[in-house]
C-alpha cells in the first residue's frame, strides 16, 4: 500500500483536511510503559533516508506524534541521516513544509509543539556505504544526546534506535557501519528495517543471514506497516477474546475467506519500480499474507505464547500454489487515466518486460491443517480499480436448519467482515426477520464502526504504533527472519512459474473492478455474494435516514 492510500485510508491527505482529533489520549504511565528502559536513560533515534519520500510523509510525522503525546521521553535526540547536502536550517524548512500536511500536523497537540520538535531534529549528511561517515555520525549522536542533561534516573545509559527508510541494497552497508562505529556502548541498539526484504527466497535468505551475522534477532525489527493497523492489531482480540468467534473459524463452518486490497490510483512515477516488482511482491507476499496469518493462526498460547511462532505455523502449512488458481491483470488507459505502459518512469529498455507486469493479481491459497483443510483463501490486490479499500471477509457455510419455518427457500450466508481501511469497521452479516408484518428474511449487521463507536479516541496510525513498538522492543508486530523466509518459500516458486509472460496478463480498464475473469471464478472457490440484495450501511447513517435527516 502506498503512502497515498495510507493517507486516504485515514481520511488525511492534501485534499482531505477534516480530521477528527482525539479528545483524550492515554499517558505513558496509564499505558504502563513509563518505567521501561528506553525512558529511563538517554534515547536517540536516527532516521536513515531522512530526506526521502517515506521519511517526510510517514516517519517524521510519526515521531512528531510520539513526541507530542509524551510517548518518547523528553531526553530524546533525533538525527536525520541522508546523502543529499543540506544544512540544519534547510532540513528544518523541509520539515516545516511537510509536517503541517501530515496526519500528525492536523492534531492540535502536535501543532502546539511542532516548532519545538523540529528544533531538536538534527541533519547529518553521509553515505550509507562509508564506515567513516558513521563514525562521524557517532560523534554527532554523542553531542545531541549530551544536550538533554541528567534529570532522569539513568543518565549514564544511552539507547539508540536506527530507522532504515532506505533502499534494500543499502541495508547491509549501513547495518555494518552502525555496528562498527555507532552502536550504543551502554544501552540497547535496535534497527527498524522497512520492506522490501528481497525479491525472492534467495535474496531474503541472504539478507536474513547477513543481518543475523551482525545483530541478534531481538535487535532487528522488520516492519510491515499493515501489522500496525488498528484492525490488524484487533484481529487476535476479535478471534480469541470472544467465545462465539474462534469456535466457528474452521472448515466445518467457513466456506471461504477473501482478503483484498483495492486501490483507485495507478503507478504514476513508480512504473519503473513496479515493472521490477509487480503487485505480488509489492503487497501480496507481505501485507496481505500477514493478514491471512492473523486470520488463520492458532491461539499463540498453544505455541508458548509467541505470536510469530503461530504465524510461521500457518505459513509452513500452506500448500504450493497452483498457477491455474492465479489471475493476473494490468490496467489500461480509461476514464481519463493513463494505462500502466504509459508511465514515463518505465525506461525504454524495460518496456517489453513491463508488458508482462501485473498490476492486479488474484491468488488462491490452501492451508493443509486440521482447522482449515479445504477452505480456499482468495487473496486479491490491484491498482487502477474502482475504489480504494482493504478488507477481510470470512464467509460461512449455509445454515442447515429446517427451511420450512421460513417463507423462502434459502438463507443468505453469514459473513464476518473486517475493514482495515478506510473507516475501520468490524461487522457480521446476520439474517433477521424483515421488520413489520413481513415474514421474509432480511440481512442486517452486528456493526462496530470505529468512527462512530470510538469518536474522539486517540488511535495512532501504523507508523506511530510500530515505531513506538520498535523503540520499546516489542517484536510481536514485526516480521521474524524465519517468518520472512517461510513467506518467500510460498511465493518464489509461483513467481518463477508465472512471470515473464509464462502466464497471460489480462487487460482491464482503469477504474473498473479488475479483470472480469477474477469475479467469474469466485463461485468455484465457494464465494457467493449478491450485490443486488445487500448493501452495507453504517448504523448512524441508517438512523439518520430513518429520522428523515440528511446523512453526512
Amino acid at each position: 500500500m502506498t503512502s497515498q492510500m495510507r493517507r486516504r485510508a485515514s481520511g488525511i491527505g492534501d485534499e482531505l483536511v477534516d480530521v477528527k482529533v482525539a479528545d483524550k489520549f492515554p499517558t505513558a504511565a496509564e499505558m504502563g510503559f513509563d518505567q521501561e528502559p528506553f525512558r529511563l536513560g538517554k534515547l536517540s533515534i536516527t532516521v536513515l533516508g531522512a530526506s526521502g519520500d517515506l521519511a517526510k510523509k510517514e516517519t517524521y510525522p510519526a515521531l512528531l506524534d510520539l513526541y507530542a503525546h509524551g510517548y518518547i521521553p523528553p531526553q530524546t535526540a533525533i538525527v536525520g541521516f541522508a546523502r543529499s547536502a543540506q544544512t540544519n536550517e534547510e532540513f528544518h524548512a523541509f520539515l516545516k513544509e511537510w509536517l503541517p500536511k501530515s496526519f500528525a500536523g492536523k492534531m492540535g497537540k502536535c501543532a502546539a509543539v511542532m516548532d519545538e520538535f523540529i528544533s531538536r531534529c538534527k541533519y547529518f549528511q553521509g553515505a550509507y556505504s562509508k564506515a567513516e561517515d558513521f563514525a562521524k555520525l557517532n560523534t554527532t549522536l554523542e553531542e545531541e544526546e549530551a544536550k538533554y542533561g541528567t534529570g532522569y534516573s539513568q543518565p549514564a545509559v544511552t539507547n539508540r534506535v536506527f530507522y532504515f527508510a532506505i533502499p534494500p541494497f543499502a541495508f547491509l552497508d549501513a547495518a555494518k557501519s552502525i555496528k562498527q562505529s555507532a552502536k550504543s556502548k551502554t544501552g540497547f541498539t535496535r534497527i527498524i528495517v522497512e520492506k522490501p526484504f528481497g525479491k525472492n527466497l534467495l535474496e531474503a535468505q541472504e539478507l536474513t543471514r547477513n543481518l543475523g551475522a551482525l545483530y541478534d534477532e531481538t535487535e532487528i525489527f522488520r516492519m510491515d506497516h499493515f501489522l500496525g493497523y488498528e484492525i490488524a492489531q484487533n484481529l487476535l482480540y476479535m478471534r480469541f477474546a470472544n467465545a462465539f468467534i474462534d469456535p466457528i473459524m474452521n472448515n466445518q463452518r467457513v466456506a471461504s475467506v477473501r482478503i483484498s486490497l483495492k486501490e483507485d490510483f495507478g503507478t504514476t512515477g513508480r512504473g519503473g519500480y513496479f515493472t521490477e516488482y509487480g503487485i505480488i511482491r509489492d503487497v501480496i507476499q507481505n501485507h496481505l499474507l500477514q493478514l491471512l496469518c492473523l486470520v488463520a493462526m492458532e491461539s499463540p498460547c498453544n505455541l508458548g505464547g509467541e505470536i510469530r511462532d503461530a504465524k510461521v505455523g500457518v505459513l509452513k502449512s500452506i500448500l504450493p500454489v497452483n498457477p491455474e488458481d492465479v489471475i493476473l491483470g494490468q490496467f489500461t488507459a480509461a476514464n481519463g487515466q493513463p494505462g500502466f505502459l504509459d508511465d514515463d518512469s518505465i525506461k525504454e529498455d524495460a518496456k517489453e518486460t513491463a508488458k508482462h507486469c501485473s498490476t492486479f493479481a488474484q491468488i488462491v491459497l490452501y492451508i493443509d491443517n486440521d482447522r482449515w483443510r479445504g477452505v480456499p483463501f482468495v487473496i486479491r490486490a490491484g491498482k487502477g480499480l474502482d475504489e480504494s479499500k482493504c478488507e477481510v471477509r470470512v464467509q460461512f457455510k449455509e445454515n442447515n436448519s429446517d427451511k420450512k419455518i421460513f417463507k423462502q427457500e434459502k438463507c443468505p450466508r453469514n459473513e464476518l467482515v473486517m475493514r482495515i481501511s478506510p473507516n475501520e469497521a468490524v461487522y457480521m452479516k446476520t439474517n433477521v426477520k424483515s421488520p413489520g408484518l413481513s415474514q421474509t428474511i432480511a440481512q442486517s449487521e452486528l456493526d462496530l464502526s470505529y468512527n462512530e463507536r470510538y469518536a474522539g479516541v486517540y488511535c495512532p496510525l501504523a507508523y506511530t504504533r510500530l515505531i513506538l513498538a520498535g523503540i520499546r522492543g516489542e517484536a510481536e508486530s514485526f516480521v521474524r527472519g524465519d517468518e520472512l523466509n517461510a513467506a518467500w518459500t510460498i511465493f518464489s516458486p509461483l513467481l518463477e512459474e508465472i512471470e515473464g509472460g509464462k502466464k497471460e496478463v489480462v487487460h482491464y480498464p482503469f477504474g473498473s473492478r479488475g479483470p472480469p475473469e477474477a469475479d467469474k471464478v469466485l463461485p468455484k472457490y465457494n464465494i457467493i455474494y449478491d450485490r443486488e440484495q445487500y448493501h452495507w450501511t453504517p448504523a448512524q447513517k441508517q438512523y439518520e435516514e430513518s429520522m428523515g435527516k440528511p446523512s453526512v
